[in-house]
């Protein structure tokens, strides 16, 4: 279960009580017409699930595997990170992710070192087939391991990306286990496809509890029962120019994945050039709780009042460790929490710090998890991706290209 509140000072009028209405209309448009395919994930995804649990129970190799290696970066690994990071802590029995991402020589040779060839499946995800990074790190990792993908070897590859692709080709030519990504879902909205489900799913976690969740989402927004996200993204997208910016504050080390997601969601869908020519968009900022209490704390109390700031926050960690009731010589005042579960704590301080900015005058909202589980977590990535689709539409923006990022991509091909 999760529960959403706000202490939002600002309040809606006629004119955004009626922007609402009209945005609505425009994202159910976007649903039904299949403008993006991430509203129907839920279910169209189960078919993935079943497919890579079959596979799995067919490959001998996938089963004896203890180690699966993501080869992706941005929106083809960071959703699957975030789960991962979120769930591993409650599933000692999953495989281990190992993700290879950045083309940093450094954190490249770590993580390669630390591979066993023999045990591990490795994973390419490109939804275009032809990202740079993750291409030539699979070249490496091909070098390296010795990997004959045109024999033996094809067993421990499997290849995710659009259909037709040049990577896709290339998994057809040689046989290798393929998944395709439907071509109306974005990168940075594809962690529900086989983007994220099969490497989830092989690694042992219950994916279709995540569907379900995100699933359960979708229906309850649209028969009107979750309105609160509307009025979220109208609130915010209204007072763009005075609150450019929404910090998010996640009270658990799990999350931290989790906001990096959310930052390259909310970042690469907004910040574009609206229909009229404008430079838009709403920066996202993430943070964790309470160790960003002591750096980032200062700013939102003290310095420009631009941002507006998100609380994530779970009820019950369910590890039940308490602050040992001892006392140390000079350090008595600090004895006020002995006894005191570290789950108290850490709500307490979140409390605290809610309730302080609020007292700033600063617009706040809180999120709430009873506790890390699957459901739950599909629920919130469908939570976020419904409201940064909501604010696409309100700043008049293409929520769904990124041709700032296809600039780049550009210039480093001329660069070689």
């Amino acid at each position: 279960m999760i529960r959403y509140e706000d202490d939002f000072i600002w309040q809606l009028d006629a004119a955004l009580e009626a922007k609402i209405v009209e945005s609505y209309a425009k994202i159910l448009k976007e649903k039904e017409e299949g403008i993006s395919g991430y509203f129907t994930l839920g279910t169209d995804s189960l078919e993935s699930v079943d497919r890579a649990a079959k596979y799995a129970a067919n490959n001998a190799f996938v089963q004896e595997s203890d180690t699966i290696v993501v080869i992706g970066i941005g929106g083809s690994s960071l959703g699957t990170k975030a789960i991962d990071s979120m769930l591993k802590h409650k599933n000692k029995n999953a495989k281990k992710i190992l993700f290879l991402e950045n083309p940093d020589e450094i954190d490249l040779s770590e993580k390669l070192a630390s591979i066993d060839k023999e045990k591990t499946l490795f994973i390419v995800v490109s939804k275009s087939g032809t990202t740079i990074e993750t291409l030539s790190i699979f070249k490496e990792v091909i070098q390296r391991f010795s990997l004959n993908y045109e024999g033996v070897d094809a067993r421990q590859i499997i290849i995710i990306t659009d259909s037709n692709s040049a990577l896709h080709k290339f998994a057809n030519y040689y046989d290798i286990e393929s998944y395709t990504i439907p071509h109306n879902v974005g990168g940075r909205f594809s962690v529900l496809s086989a983007v994220g489900i099969v490497p989830l799913t092989l690694a042992g976690y219950d994916t279709k509890a995540i569907l379900e969740g995100a699933s359960t989402m979708v229906e309850r927004f649209f028969k009107g029962e979750e309105n609160h996200i509307l009025k979220k993204a109208a609130l915010l997208t209204s007072h763009k120019d005075e609150t450019p910016m929404n910090v998010i504050f996640s009270y658990a080390n799990c999350l931290e994945d989790f906001t990096k997601w959310y930052v390259q969601l909310w970042g690469e869908s907004l910040g574009k050039i609206n229909k009229y020519g404008k430079h838009t968009g709403l920066t996202p900022i993430g943070h964790i709780g309470s160790v960003d209490q002591h750096s980032f704390l200062q700013l939102i109390m003290q310095g420009p009042r631009d941002k507006t700031v998100t609380f994530i926050k779970l009820d019950n960690f369910e590890k039940k460790i308490q602050v040992p009731n001892i006392s140390l010589k000079f350090l008595e005042k600090t004895d006020f929490i002995n006894g005191y579960s570290f789950n108290e704590l850490i709500d307490g301080e979140c409390e605290a710090t809610k309730e302080s900015i609020v007292k700033q005058g600063i617009n706040v909202d809180v999120i709430t998890l009873d506790t890390i589980q699957e459901h739950n977590i599909g629920e919130l990535i469908l939570y976020y991706e419904l409201l940064t689709s909501l604010c696409g539409i309100m700043l008049e923006v293409d929520t769904y290209n990124q041709p700032g990022v296809e600039l780049g991509k550009k210039i480093l091909l001329d660069k070689f």
